[in-house]
């Protein structure tokens, strides 16, 4: 007597291959908002150790409000300059003058800006 091989039919197949794609569809975008989190946050991180590196400048250099951070002299006071000095998801930095904040141009999906 010759035993018939068992397998999946195409239905269970395919109803599989529904569920997995029904899955990433729900999945994905909340991947991507998790990945826009993390790029603003790390941003932000980044545009308060400019702040305190721009404020030990004007403090080791006697500068006053209002005067321009001299960007190369700042990068002397940050941790890690190369990296802390870019924003993740390709914004531009501003270092700005002395007693206002470093800002970032990327205002969507999310502001990169440090909060008073």
């Amino acid at each position: 007597m010759k035993k018939m091989k068992q397998g999946f039919t195409l239905v269970e197949i395919m109803i599989v291959v529904a569920i997995i794609g029904l899955l990433a569809a729900i999945a994905i975008p909340s991947f991507m908002k998790a990945r826009t989190q993390s790029q603003q946050n790390a941003c932000i991180n980044n545009l308060r150790q400019i702040e305190a590196g721009k404020e030990q400048w004007a403090l080791a250099t006697k500068q006053t409000q209002g005067a321009t951070a001299v960007t190369t002299a700042v990068m002397e006071y940050i941790k890690n300059p190369s990296s802390s000095t870019n924003c993740p998801a390709g914004g531009t930095i501003a270092f700005g003058v002395i007693g206002t904040n470093a800002t970032c141009d990327i205002t969507t999906p999310l502001t990169h800006a440090l909060q008073n």
